[in-house]
């Protein structure tokens, strides 16, 4: 397949771009500005002035940031903020408006960040006044019982007018989170008695918290590490909220990243980090305190010897530095600090659980590569019979992809380096010599990545032909094109698992499998993102991703918003109405541009897709798996949070218990159409649950036991595969 000349655009394209922001400047630049402690330093200067002018000139919606762009900025940072609308007094809302809409992107054309900082500073002022607030009346004793009602999810309603209103549901929020907090305490009790009196379930782990603390004291500790991490942070993430704000008001996949996020993202598209090799995770007992839940093999952790699974850290000297004690930090404020470059080293202090403090040792390590081998393609074969149809089983390939990555920088520094489309065509290898029936290509949950790689990929599987349109601001279309003069490395029965949370990439991979009738796509619509970002590594501080291009199918329809519609639908597991594209603000829309002219090698009529779809949906009513998800999802949706909730205890636990009946009911009719033994009661299922997830946690990937409720889709997808033929594309002469 030969490489377009344009595809280096996606990757390489970001050094020409950001080396010509930097040198360019808006007007005089302004003296710093010392807002509530946050000085500006001139990186972060350049680095705003860096994004604006790439939000000015080169994104996809040729929008300039002129005023009124900049206070919708304005407004859309003052919702990310404070989302629920509780925080902000309307005042302030006003104040900020009157202030800073006509020139908010103005300022930060100039590198000005000091009215972003200002309302920051307004926000921690209004946190910290609940906080306040929140540790006042939970030394009283709050009524849980009464009329009262609170709308949880308050972002299409006002901000509030008053003190006194903002104060009134200051209250009655504490006291949901009071209720919620008492009636997962009865529940955890519950679990620990059965847990005491069946050991068994325990699996040999110690899953009992004996938590003493009463409902006002965890979650007075709980907002304490709240406000703790307010005090702990730093200036460089105020101008990442302040930034990636200014990028969202744009399109939901333009962003900025301070030097932190950055290099989790480097992290996920390569599936290579730089740090000691644990797996780490707030404690189950005690979340003050972070665990150590895993060691990679080989890792520096593993080999030191010195540090242990189930170890909890207490302490963190980065690079030499003193020991900073990190008793209440977030996780994420603990992986930054052990993260850094390789060769460098790191002390983390931990102890063993139910032991004192005074037993804590300082463990240094040096930082190494840490390869992520479980996250990458992985195949295998399952077998398959139809009943009154197949005589033999028959043997299905299963590969499954969780998402497009490749390591850009050991590429570009010509490193070897790994690539979903090296691991793919090794896995495609191994499965063609299992002389397999059909190949499941299971897409579900895949976030999308390089266009490179699924460009590669879509060579394995079609002769050749266009693979993707990508449209440009300008209007330029460019075609992506395998070339390879019809070699597939794959050609036999295919099927595509989607879901709405498969994009980008993934939705590229469907729609061409698609359009060429190359093989099936089932499951759910997919995620509609349809837009491509080029990735600037090299900003003053951080990193940017930018959306320049949209993605078009060969047939010209965008897989913007509308995303890819499978042939066959499958149970949807998750809700339309907050999740993926179409939920998003500031969605792209959908379109179209003219059709790149392709040859399909096949195609699904109509009347075979109704038949198939007739008979997957009598096999999901009758399926205990895909009965149960059913189920699941109108459970979920007893909850609505946009609706009053009555703020009395004894409803409320009442509410609770019909979702865990109903819940139960739902496991235990699909256990018992399994054969398997259902649970006595809610507790006992609780408590079993628990265990599976502990056990399941310590396991690495390729270890863990598929899930039956996973499964499902698997062979429904087989089953399907199986029973398509696409109709045979007759020539020009057979059509004469």
């Amino acid at each position: 397949m030969k490489k377009q000349p344009a595809q280096w655009l996606l990757s390489a394209a970001s050094v020409g771009i950001a080396g010509i922001i930097l040198t360019q400047s808006y007007g005089t630049a302004v003296a710093e500005t010392n807002t509530e402690g946050f000085v500006q330093t001139p990186e972060q200067k350049v680095t705003t002035r860096q994004v604006a002018a790439l939000l000015d000139r080169s994104h996809y919606l040729n929008q300039p940031l002129d005023s009124k762009t900049g206070s919708e900025i304005l407004s859309m940072y003052i919702d990310s903020l404070d989302p629920n609308h509780t925080l902000f007094l309307q005042s302030d809302v006003d104040e900020f408006k009157k202030k800073y809409a006509d020139d908010f992107g103005a300022r930060l054309k100039r590198g000005d960040l000091s009215a972003g900082v200002e309302v920051y500073e307004r926000y921690r002022k209004r946190s910290n006044e609940y906080f306040t607030m929140a540790s006042k009346m939970l030394k009283t004793d709050l009524d849980l019982t009464g009329n009262e009602t609170i709308i949880l999810d308050r972002e299409k309603l006002n901000h509030f007018k008053t003190k006194k209103e903002q104060r009134d549901y200051w209250t009655r929020q504490l006291k949901f989170q009071l209720m919620s907090i008492t009636l997962g305490q009865e529940d955890e009790k519950a679990k620990e008695k059965v847990f005491l009196s069946n050991p068994d379930i325990t699996r040999g782990q110690d899953l009992v918290r004996n938590d003493q603390r009463t409902p006002s004291e965890i979650l007075q500790n709980r907002l304490s590490r709240q406000q703790a991490q307010f005090e702990r942070l730093k200036d460089d993430e105020i101008m990442e909220t302040i930034l990636n704000t200014a990028m969202l008001t744009y399109d939901p996949h333009s962003n900025y990243y301070a030097p932190i996020q950055a290099n989790e993202l480097q992290i996920q598209s390569s599936l290579q980090l730089e740090g000691i090799g644990v797996s780490i995770r707030p404690d189950r007992k005690n979340p003050d305190y972070t665990r150590i839940v895993t060691l990679v093999d080989g890792g520096p952790a593993a080999k030191s010897g010195q540090i242990k699974p189930n170890d909890l850290i207490i302490g963190i000297a980065k690079d030499g530095e003193t020991m900073t004690d990190v008793v209440g930090w977030s996780t994420r404020e603990i992986v930054s600090m052990i993260r850094g470059k390789r060769g460098t080293s790191v002390t983390i202090k931990v102890r063993q659980p139910n032991t004192p403090d005074a037993s804590a040792r300082n463990v240094t390590v040096v930082r190494d590569i840490i390869e992520q081998e479980e996250s990458g393609v992985s195949q295998r074969v399952i077998e398959v019979q139809r009943p009154n149809i197949d005589k033999t089983p028959k043997r299905i390939g299963v590969l499954e992809i969780p998402s497009f990555y490749l390591n850009y920088r050991a590429r570009r520094n010509g490193e070897e380096y790994r690539s979903v489309s090296i691991d793919t065509e090794n896995a495609l290898k191994e499965l063609n010599k299992e002389n397999i029936d059909g190949l499941v290509v299971d897409l579900r949950n895949n976030p999308g990545g390089s266009l490179d790689e699924v460009a590669k990929m879509l060579g394995f599987f079609i002769k050749s032909g266009p693979m993707v349109q990508i449209r440009d601001n300008r209007g330029n279309v460019q075609v992506y094109r395998d070339n390879d003069g019809g070699e597939q490395l794959y050609d036999g029965k295919m099927v595509v698992i989607t879901n709405l949370a498969s994009a980008s990439a993934s939705e590229i991979f469907a729609a061409a499998i698609q359009d060429y009738g190359r093989g099936l796509v089932v499951g759910s619509t997919t995620t509609g993102k349809g837009s491509a970002q080029i990735q600037l590594d090299n900003l003053a501080l951080g990193s940017a991703t930018l959306t320049q291009r949209k993605f078009y199918r060969v047939t010209g329809g965008s897989t913007q918003n509308k995303g890819v519609v499978p042939d066959v639908e499958l149970v949807n597991i998750y809700d339309d109405a907050t999740f993926g594209e179409r939920a998003q603000k500031k969605a792209l829309p959908w379109d179209t541009i003219k059709t790149a002219p392709y040859k399909p090698e096949g195609k699904f009529t109509a009347d075979t897709l109704a038949t198939l779809n007739q008979q997957s949906k009598i096999r999901q009513e009758q399926n205990p798996q895909f009965v149960y998800l059913s189920t699941l999802n109108d459970i979920r949706d007893m909850e609505d949070e946009k609706k009053p909730i009555k703020l009395d205890i004894n409803s409320r636990r009442a509410k609770m218990q019909l979702i865990e009946k109903r819940s139960l009911e739902a496991e235990n009719k699909r256990l018992i159409a399994t054969g398997e033994r259902p649970y006595s009661n809610w507790n006992v299922y609780q408590a079993a649950m628990d265990a599976k997830f502990e056990e399941r946690s310590r396991m690495k990937a390729a270890e863990r036991p598929e899930l039956p409720e996973d499964e499902v889709f698997i062979n429904e997808a087989a089953y399907l595969m199986l029973s398509a033929e696409p109709k045979a594309l007759l020539s020009p002469e057979e059509k004469l």
